[in-house]
Protein backbone atom coordinates (compact mmCIF):
# COMPACT_ATOMS: atom_id res chain seq x y z
CA UNK A 1 0.00 0.00 0.00
CA UNK A 2 2.77 2.44 0.93
CA UNK A 3 4.64 1.60 -2.29
CA UNK A 4 1.52 2.41 -4.35
CA UNK A 5 1.16 5.75 -2.57
CA UNK A 6 4.81 6.57 -3.26
CA UNK A 7 4.36 5.72 -6.96
CA UNK A 8 1.27 7.89 -7.17
CA UNK A 9 3.11 10.85 -5.62
CA UNK A 10 5.96 10.47 -8.11
CA UNK A 11 3.49 10.58 -11.01
CA UNK A 12 1.75 13.78 -9.88
CA UNK A 13 3.79 16.09 -12.20
CA UNK A 14 3.07 13.85 -15.19
CA UNK A 15 -0.64 13.73 -14.38
CA UNK A 16 -0.75 17.54 -14.07
CA UNK A 17 0.82 17.87 -17.51
CA UNK A 18 -1.57 15.29 -18.93
CA UNK A 19 -4.54 17.20 -17.52
CA UNK A 20 -3.33 20.40 -19.21
CA UNK A 21 -3.07 18.59 -22.53
CA UNK A 22 -6.54 17.08 -22.08
CA UNK A 23 -7.99 20.50 -21.33
CA UNK A 24 -6.56 21.72 -24.61
CA UNK A 25 -8.10 18.74 -26.33
CA UNK A 26 -11.50 19.50 -24.85
CA UNK A 27 -11.28 23.06 -26.08
CA UNK A 28 -10.49 22.05 -29.64
CA UNK A 29 -13.94 23.00 -30.89
CA UNK A 30 -13.92 26.42 -29.21
CA UNK A 31 -13.05 29.71 -30.88
CA UNK A 32 -9.32 30.02 -30.15
CA UNK A 33 -9.54 33.84 -29.97
CA UNK A 34 -11.80 33.49 -26.92
CA UNK A 35 -9.50 31.16 -24.98
CA UNK A 36 -6.77 32.56 -22.74
CA UNK A 37 -3.61 30.48 -22.26
CA UNK A 38 -0.72 31.19 -19.91
CA UNK A 39 2.85 30.96 -21.26
CA UNK A 40 3.19 27.27 -20.45
CA UNK A 41 -0.09 26.43 -22.18
CA UNK A 42 0.92 28.40 -25.27
CA UNK A 43 4.09 26.34 -25.66
CA UNK A 44 2.14 23.07 -25.39
CA UNK A 45 1.20 21.79 -28.83
CA UNK A 46 -2.47 21.21 -29.55
CA UNK A 47 -3.56 17.62 -29.20
CA UNK A 48 -3.67 15.78 -32.57
CA UNK A 49 -7.11 15.02 -33.97
CA UNK A 50 -6.79 11.26 -33.49
CA UNK A 51 -6.49 11.65 -29.70
CA UNK A 52 -10.08 11.54 -28.48
CA UNK A 53 -11.36 12.99 -25.23
CA UNK A 54 -10.34 10.73 -22.34
CA UNK A 55 -7.23 9.45 -24.14
CA UNK A 56 -3.56 10.38 -24.52
CA UNK A 57 -0.75 9.50 -26.92
CA UNK A 58 2.24 7.38 -25.94
CA UNK A 59 5.17 6.10 -28.01
CA UNK A 60 7.07 2.86 -27.40
CA UNK A 61 10.69 3.80 -28.15
CA UNK A 62 12.50 0.45 -28.01
CA UNK A 63 12.77 -1.89 -30.97
CA UNK A 64 13.33 -1.32 -34.66
CA UNK A 65 11.01 1.66 -35.01
CA UNK A 66 9.07 3.71 -32.42
CA UNK A 67 5.32 3.02 -32.43
CA UNK A 68 2.62 5.44 -31.29
CA UNK A 69 -0.47 4.36 -29.34
CA UNK A 70 -3.62 6.18 -28.27
CA UNK A 71 -4.36 5.07 -24.70
CA UNK A 72 -7.46 5.54 -22.53
CA UNK A 73 -7.01 7.39 -19.24
CA UNK A 74 -8.19 4.17 -17.57
CA UNK A 75 -4.65 2.80 -17.97
CA UNK A 76 -3.22 5.42 -15.60
CA UNK A 77 -4.49 3.14 -12.82
CA UNK A 78 -3.12 -0.08 -14.35
CA UNK A 79 -0.08 -1.32 -12.35
CA UNK A 80 1.70 -2.58 -15.49
CA UNK A 81 1.24 0.76 -17.26
CA UNK A 82 2.31 2.67 -14.14
CA UNK A 83 5.49 0.62 -14.15
CA UNK A 84 6.17 1.79 -17.73
CA UNK A 85 5.62 5.40 -16.64
CA UNK A 86 8.16 4.95 -13.85
CA UNK A 87 10.66 3.62 -16.40
CA UNK A 88 9.96 6.65 -18.60
CA UNK A 89 10.58 8.97 -15.66
CA UNK A 90 13.88 7.27 -14.87
CA UNK A 91 15.10 7.32 -18.47
CA UNK A 92 13.68 10.59 -19.80
CA UNK A 93 12.66 12.60 -16.73
CA UNK A 94 9.38 14.41 -16.19
CA UNK A 95 10.01 17.24 -18.64
CA UNK A 96 8.94 15.44 -21.82
CA UNK A 97 7.03 17.54 -24.32
CA UNK A 98 4.50 16.26 -26.83
CA UNK A 99 3.80 12.55 -27.03
CA UNK A 100 4.86 10.63 -23.94
CA UNK A 101 7.87 8.42 -24.75
CA UNK A 102 8.08 5.10 -22.90
CA UNK A 103 11.26 2.97 -22.99
CA UNK A 104 9.69 -0.35 -24.01
CA UNK A 105 8.89 -2.40 -27.08
CA UNK A 106 5.52 -1.88 -28.78
CA UNK A 107 4.57 -5.45 -27.86
CA UNK A 108 4.70 -4.55 -24.15
CA UNK A 109 2.15 -1.76 -24.56
CA UNK A 110 -0.01 -3.97 -26.79
CA UNK A 111 -0.02 -6.67 -24.10
CA UNK A 112 -1.01 -4.17 -21.37
CA UNK A 113 -3.81 -2.77 -23.55
CA UNK A 114 -5.07 -6.25 -24.42
CA UNK A 115 -5.06 -7.38 -20.78
CA UNK A 116 -6.85 -4.18 -19.74
CA UNK A 117 -9.55 -4.68 -22.39
CA UNK A 118 -10.04 -8.27 -21.23
CA UNK A 119 -10.33 -7.19 -17.56
CA UNK A 120 -12.81 -4.45 -18.42
CA UNK A 121 -14.89 -6.78 -20.61
CA UNK A 122 -15.07 -9.38 -17.83
CA UNK A 123 -16.31 -6.78 -15.30
CA UNK A 124 -18.99 -5.46 -17.67
CA UNK A 125 -20.87 -8.75 -17.65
Amino acid sequence: MEESLTRAMMLKPFIRKLRRVLLLSASRGADVSEIWFDDEMETTKMVPGDVKKGHFAVTATKGEEPKRFIVELYYLTDPAFLSLLEQAEEEYGLQQEGVLAVPCRPEEIQKILKNGRMRRASTEW
